[in-house]
């Protein structure tokens, strides 16, 4: 761990939030006044996966209140967007939504096609809106982030740092408290779809309330938690870890210290987001792909859960096709020389029937894959 001594006064001890092995940056402040109550290499570049999101977040909400924008403009899918790989929605190419719901499609969902939609109409292209987060990010203090896309998939240079996804954590909840339900809320309804978010904490830690999680087998599972009790509102980074299990009791581990850390024990501390110095040995990004506990990352076990249930879906899937069969060959003519068989001696066989005579009834139609079957594909 690489502490400057006087944020080592200060920090949590190590015995109370002992560091997992191979666990990466990790930071707890006060969203407050920025105070720093926490930090392991807070200013080594992580790539930071859907936690870009955040800076999307960030400029509609900006857009928004420059008037630029409006909660009920619709965002119309490309083929751009359409291209992006789950987590995504899945709307076909000229598909719309409106601003508010890709808003919570986007934080709840963590949609990589909505990331797109919103991009495009914001800034006309995405080109031109990976621009502008690294402007934004210029004027907020993120001096150690770089972003080369709107939806945080994998991309070369693309990078961040515990501190600066703090920074922008803060300016989110302080600039934009009008959007605070959103980074909350723990489902969305599109249609007579249910999309439920990627943060657990949100149902398992009293006063969660926010922000984002992020995953790509390079960075491992990140999240900024926020939670707040009595008034007080805390933010944890937590950066690298090999499951979303660890992420979560990482992130719950450091909130929970958190709360049992302030009043009069942080009198003294001055350090903050702000203020402290990067120190010189501030490394860049690395790989965590081989530690991670991911099938998709090659390194990983299927969760038996999950392929319990694929497994139902596809069993109820072969039942569905045989009955559709069943259904098809009962509605089906008997065949001619069947008739001419069962046909009593000395009367005339029935009359075959030709292709182009059967009724269009009795043919199998085809069906259209449905919205939520198209959902239902992204994890």
């Amino acid at each position: 761990m690489r502490l400057k001594p006087a944020l080592a006064a200060v920090v949590i001890s190590t015995l109370a939030v002992a560091r997992p092995a191979a666990a990466g940056p990790a930071l707890l402040f006060d969203a407050t006044d920025g105070k720093i109550l926490y930090a392991e290499e807070m200013d080594d570049q992580w790539h930071p996966a859907s936690l870009t999101k955040i800076m999307t977040a960030y400029l509609a909400f900006k857009a928004i209140k420059a008037g630029k924008l409006r909660m009920d403009d619709k965002v119309i899918c490309s083929e751009l967007a359409n291209k992006q790989p789950p987590s995504k929605i899945g709307l076909p190419i000229g598909g719309e939504l409106t601003v508010e719901t890709a808003l919570q499609a986007l934080i709840i969902k963590s949609a990589n096609d909505v990331a797109v939609m919103l991009a495009e109409k914001i800034s006309g292209s995405e080109l031109q809106f990976v621009a502008d987060m690294n402007a934004a990010a210029r004027d907020l203090g993120m001096t150690r982030t770089t972003f080369s896309n709107a939806n945080g998939l994998p991309a070369v240079g693309q990078v961040t740092t515990a501190r600066d996804l703090a920074k922008l954590a803060r300016a989110v909840a302080t600039e934009y408290p009008e959007y605070a339900e959103y980074w909350a809320m723990t489902q969305m309804r599109i249609g007579k779809i249910r999309l439920g978010s990627h943060n657990g904490l949100l149902k398992t830690f009293e006063g969660a309330d926010g922000l984002k999680t992020g995953f790509i087998c390079d960075s491992g599972f990140n999240v900024v938690a926020s939670a707040t009790r009595n008034g007080r509102r805390l933010m944890a980074v937590v950066l690298g870890e090999p499951s979303g299990g660890d992420r979560n009791v990482r992130a719950a581990s450091l909130l929970e210290h958190g709360f049992q850390q302030l009043g009069w024990k942080q009198i003294f501390n001055q350090a903050t987001i702000d203020n402290m110095p990067v120190p010189a040995e501030a490394r860049g990004p690395i790989s965590v792909r081989a530690t991670i506990q991911s099938w998709d990352c090659g390194n990983g076990k299927r969760n038996p859960a999950v392929e319990a249930r694929r497994e139902r879906i596809k069993a109820a899937k072969i039942k569905r096709e045989k009955a559709k069969k069943a259904a098809a060959q009962k509605k089906a003519p008997s065949k001619p020389d069947a008739a001419m068989k069962s046909a009593p001696s000395g009367t005339t066989p029935a009359k075959q029937s030709s292709a182009t005579g059967t009724p269009a009834a009795a043919q199998p139609v085809k069906a259209a894959p449905s919205a939520a079957a198209t959902a239902a594909g992204a994890p």
